[in-house]
């Protein structure tokens, strides 16, 4: 399937933000099942790019503003072909050990409820992929979507006793719980193109991959009960959100900031969809 994607992130400030950098991780890479035609990043304002990878692979690029502005704009579009490889992650450059991903995290850290639930799982199948999969349904039946619930640090245990959260609070609880059964497991941000014309969906997209033996690594959805197919777009990965996360940086000034991010993501030649989301941070 070909997706197109036209992602744009926009900051208003206050008052005039000096010398602000960003960490972007928007931009895809090539591997089995997922071949990047084209891809850009444009600002609207007198920035420099950077080009390059962090220690998880991922590409990467630092965005440097010198000079006093009240709004940043930030767009990021492209094309991809994707395939549906039932899951199974082949031919990314830049990859770690498996055991590095068995490592907790503050996001991720395990809590006796979420060693309770790695224990039930571990006790319905002596393979790792059943397990897997049980533990992604078990996530999915469990937990209520709520965008409205949790915030960007919500923890793992927080969101797994709350029972409600977005997609990267299912994530973290899927990681938390595999790595208890000893299964290495690794935060993923991407894109999602939505068959059934949902419009409000969070702006990147969140999902699990876990190492099975014999298989590598294999993708998880555990906020859509369904392993990843050609309606993804894999773009970063790391230990949690914080690895994988689209933007981060700092800045000076700026008082505070208004945040908006629309996302639309279309399959060649047909209708698509689009996500917004709005949000005033200090």
């Amino acid at each position: 399937m070909r997706l197109n994607v036209c992602y744009t992130t926009l900051y208003e400030y206050r008052e005039p933000a000096r010398h602000i950098v960003q960490l972007l991780r928007v931009t895809p890479q090539s591997f089995a099942g997922q071949s990047v035609l084209d891809w850009r990043i444009d600002v609207d304002s007198d920035v420099r790019l950077r080009a390059g990878r962090d220690g998880f692979g991922n590409v990467t690029h630092m965005l440097y503003v010198d000079r006093p502005v009240d709004r940043l704009k930030l767009t990021v579009a492209g094309s991809v072909l994707t395939q549906d490889m039932a899951g199974i992650v082949q031919g990314v450059a830049g990859e770690l050990p498996p055991l590095v991903f068995l490592r907790p995290t503050p996001m991720t850290a395990p809590s006796p409820a979420l060693a309770a639930l790695a224990e039930k799982i571990a006790g319905q199948s002596a393979g790792a992929l059943d397990r897997l999969h049980f533990l992604a349904a078990a996530i999915n039946g469990g937990m209520r979507f709520d965008t409205e619930s949790t915030a960007v640090d919500t923890k793992a245990a927080e969101a797994f006793e709350a029972g409600h959260g977005v997609c990267q609070d299912f994530t973290h609880i899927f990681i938390a719980a595999a790595r208890l059964q000893g299964i290495p497991a690794r935060y993923v941000s991407g894109h999602l193109f939505r068959r059934d014309g949902a419009h409000s969906q969070e702006a990147a997209h969140a999902w699990a991959e876990a190492w099975v033996e014999d298989l590598g690594w294999v993708g998880f959805d555990p906020a859509n009960g369904t392993s990843p197919d050609d309606a993804y777009i894999r773009v970063a990965t790391g230990l949690d959100y914080r690895d994988a996360a689209p933007t981060a940086g700092a800045r000076s000034g700026g008082g505070a900031e208004e945040l908006s991010v629309e996302v639309l993501v279309t399959r060649a030649r047909e209708k698509g969809q689009f996500q917004s989301q709005s949000q005033v941070r200090s």
